[in-house]
């Protein structure tokens, strides 16, 4: 099968139904692979899940230097999407501080095109509101480098209403990407229609809940150390038991439908929007064959309903990052 396509925001930009995400392919989530994420990249593009995410921060640097390798003469069959926003010193990561300056900006990009072996970037982010730099700058700068042809468009990331707002009335805003699952609910309130109101598409990251949709988890503590769920609230102690109780419902439709748990919360995604990307994270190909085949399973409205009443807010115990990367959310 082929995915179909999706448009994300009004300004002409097209991707496949299902991304790829690729942090998981260069840290957090157990030991490295490059040639096995390669073939994965690569078998993406055989199945149509040709739109590709990835940040300077990941790693940091290497998995766009690893992405870069692996469309060497395909970047036209890609649309590529990168982020810029956090602070680096000595080529490491400084914490979570955030550095959103338009120099930097200009800087970052230069550096992505580098690693990336392309010369524009179609989708570019702020990784993360930057307090001290007002958010007009950021889209000013980004405006720039899309006159520029160094940007093909703008987005945000876990960006919050007032700075939509107002990113958007300097530069037009194609998409937002934010976490968005059965799992975890929280911008339905006040930011999709937003969103919809502005004519801004979203691209829903760890739409499997960093794992746990699956099906196939364990408790924080037996996942080795330097594996981002061993720290995840919501893996841990009374959490995970009263999480793996909230996604039954998943795994009983999984079943029903012979279909895996993780498809169905992809297929969920999928019917809340055709103005919702969901980028399932994986460093495999058998899982990302799972994932694209998501794209054509069907949902009934009785299915979809159980769903949103299995998982409503309050239904997830713990909270989805820790205190301090919660810090870095703009709501």
């Amino acid at each position: 099968m082929t995915l179909g396509k999706r448009k994300l925001g009004s300004q002409g930009l097209e991707v496949s139904a299902i991304g790829l995400g690729c942090m998981g392919m260069s840290q957090f989530y157990g030991p490295l692979d490059d040639q096995e994420s390669i073939a994965t990249l690569q078998r993406a593009i055989d199945l149509g899940c040709t739109f590709i995410d990835t940040a300077e921060v990941y790693g940091p640097f290497i998995n766009e230097e690893l992405i870069g390798r692996a469309f060497k003469g395909r970047r036209d069959q890609v649309v590529l999407a990168t982020k810029f926003g956090f602070r680096f010193e000595g080529g490491k990561q400084v914490g979570t501080e955030r550095d959103s300056r338009p120099g930097h900006i200009r800087e970052a990009v230069e550096g992505s095109l580098r690693r990336l072996g392309t010369d524009h970037i179609d989708l570019l982010y702020q990784h993360r509101i930057d307090p001290a730099v007002p958010i007009e700058e950021v889209a000013g700068t980004v405006g720039e480098l899309v006159q520029q042809g160094k940007v093909r468009f703008f987005g945000m990331s876990e960006a919050g209403v007032a700075n939509i707002r107002r990113a958007h009335a300097v530069h037009p805003v194609s998409a937002l990407q934010s976490e968005y699952s059965l799992w975890e609910r929280n911008l339905e309130a006040d930011v999709i229609p937003v969103l919809r109101e502005l004519g801004i598409g979203l691209v829903a990251f760890s739409p499997l809940g960093r794992g746990f949709l699956t099906g196939e988890v364990k408790r924080a503590e037996d996942y080795p150390e330097g594996d981002y769920r061993r720290n995840d609230p919501r893996y841990q102690g009374e959490n995970f038991d009263a999480n793996v109780q909230a996604a039954q419902t998943v795994r009983d439709i999984a079943a029903a439908k012979r279909a895996k748990p993780g498809q169905i919360a992809l297929a969920w995604l999928l019917h809340k929007g055709g103005d919702i990307v969901p980028i399932p994270g994986t460093k495999r190909r058998t899982y990302l064959e799972e994932n694209v085949a998501a794209g054509t399973l069907q949902l009934d409205p009785g299915q979809v309903k159980a769903l949103d009443d299995a998982l409503v807010p309050g239904k997830v115990s713990g909270k989805r990052y820790n205190d301090r990367m919660m810090a870095t959310i703009d709501r």
